[in-house]
């Protein structure tokens, strides 16, 4: 049976830490619940618009949005259909996450089949191919990958799901699993068109059935579609490397997944700190706190600057009447958030401290 062949370094090491620090943020963070919404929604927009952009669509993030909101654009009737069918699969993973049994082909085939669905004949959307495919640099024509043989895919598919679900594969860390994965995947290119796309959702599926989806926060897509470059040239090392497809040593190629995936979440925790001003509030507050758009926008404002009055509220809220923002500080004030130091036009704001 396939054996993954890697060194855990100590960037991996280091990586790995810096997930699990990140996780235990995020999904302990005192004043996330009102902002789950926003934030899987804007990890949504980026993971459709990156991974469809980072394969060659058109549209910007904004038209982007506006499909997925289901307003008329002018663009490629194709660049339009990639994004309305990975949004589907977004929704797909979030069936296929709660499915009974371990992994199987029928899995991948799912995810194929919404991925490239009205944009390849339909006798090839869901369908392991059967005839050979070569990757080439776009100008020149160079052959920069050859997948295996279309005779070899389906053994080599067998091979690989006896791996993923054999008790053996617990062992694996699942941010290490899911890297695996999507190294094995995109190598074996199971599919005529549309690999990069389902390889890239089915390891996420990994992560969300192996309790990583980390509340759906992120998107690696964004990452890998800012510095694409790397992304190859990670493929490309480890594709040089001597040895058949489940014989690489994956060792530099887990050391970018990982890097990757500590950057992303270390950026959401990052974000979420400063929503939360400071991981100890929770025990200040003794329990998660929703706050309005605003509230938290003034939260933020007074975690960078430590303290605030109200003439600088005015300026920071110029369409807000001065009520309003008083009855947002004194809502603050009574979550035991904020503190009000003084009592005449000079009184000002600070954050509580433990």
């Amino acid at each position: 049976m396939f054996s993954p062949k890697f060194a855990i370094t100590n960037n991996i090491l280091k990586n790995i830490g810096a997930i699990e620090a990140a996780k235990e943020v995020i999904e302990n963070a005192p004043l996330v619940p009102l902002y789950e919404k926003r934030f899987k929604s804007e990890a949504l927009l980026k993971t459709v618009h990156h991974g469809t952009h980072i394969e060659g669509n058109d549209l910007n993030i904004d038209q982007t949005r506006q499909v997925l909101e289901g307003e008329e654009i002018f663009a490629r009737d194709r660049d339009i259909q990639e994004v309305i069918n990975y949004r589907r699969v977004i929704d797909l993973l979030d069936e296929l996450k709660d499915k009974r049994g371990g992994y199987d082909l029928g899995m991948l085939t799912e995810i194929h089949k919404e991925t490239v669905g009205k944009v390849v004949p339909p006798e090839k959307c869901g369908v392991v191919r059967k005839s050979e495919v070569v990757i080439k640099e776009e100008g020149t024509g160079k052959i920069v990958f050859q997948p295996p043989p279309y005779h070899q895919v389906m053994s080599l598919l067998e091979e690989f799901f006896s791996w993923l679900n054999d008790p053996s594969s617990l062992e694996y860390h699942s941010i290490l699993k899911a890297g695996i994965v999507h190294y094995i995947l995109v190598s074996i290119h199971p599919f005529v068109e549309g690999n990069g796309r389902t390889v890239r959702a089915f390891s996420i599926l990994v992560l969300m059935r192996e309790n990583y989806d980390i509340k759906r926060f992120f998107s690696l897509e964004e990452h890998f579609d800012s510095d694409p470059s790397s992304y190859y040239d990670a493929f490309s090392k480890t594709d040089a490397l001597v040895g058949g497809v489940f014989e690489k040593n994956l060792t530099g190629w887990l050391e970018y997944f990982t890097q990757v995936v500590a950057i992303e979440l270390t950026k959401i925790k990052e974000r979420i700190r400063k929503l939360s001003v400071d991981s100890r509030l929770k025990g200040i507050i003794g329990s998660q706190v929703a706050l309005t758009e605003r509230q938290m926008k003034l939260i933020e404002h007074m975690g960078e600057m430590g303290y605030v009055g109200m003439s600088e509220l005015k300026k920071l809220f110029p369409m807000v009447s001065e009520d309003t923002i008083l009855r947002d500080m004194n809502y603050l004030i009574d979550k035991k958030i904020i503190k009000k130091e003084g009592k005449t036009k000079a009184a000002r704001y600070v954050m509580v401290s433990k």
